[in-house]
């Protein structure tokens, strides 16, 4: 029998990997009109790590693009979910952390950032991960 806890651990895990893989499409122009592109996400990517040479912006425009992808794409199927969530802590940690040095501590809260780094400590810490890849290959 399913709980709440089950269905909001799903939900959780969904919204996560969600959220990642739909910045990521923005910024591809993958949202047609809605799509924010990549020259915009460099000026954002220069604005939120203000502490940065230029000259990193487009490695770490590059890098978070890349983990964006990977740890949406493992928490959207449910694949090493407690890895994938801590490194999804860690990153939107660090991102709420540059935002505050840069912007001031009322843009992360706007955006939910710390909210979302929560969430995925949350999911971490769960023992099991119904309907994920990770379910079957422990059955």
């Amino acid at each position: 029998m399913t709980s709440y806890q089950d269905i909001a651990a799903l939900l959780l895990r969904l919204s996560l990997g969600s959220g990642f893989l739909s910045a990521v499409a923005s910024r591809l122009g993958l949202w047609g009109s809605h799509s924010s592109g990549w020259n915009s996400f460099l000026q954002y990517t220069a604005q939120v790590n203000s502490f940065a040479s230029p000259r990193l912006i487009p490695a770490i425009a590059v890098i978070s693009t890349i983990l964006e992808t990977s740890l949406g794409g493992l928490l959207l199927l449910g694949y090493k979910t407690q890895l994938a969530a801590i490194a999804a802590m860690g990153l939107t940690l660090l991102f709420a952390a540059a935002m505050t040095w840069s912007f001031g501590l009322k843009e992360p809260l706007d955006y939910s950032v710390f909210a979302f780094s929560a969430g995925a400590f949350l999911l971490a810490t769960l023992p099991v991960h119904h309907w994920s890849i990770d379910q079957l290959l422990n059955s």
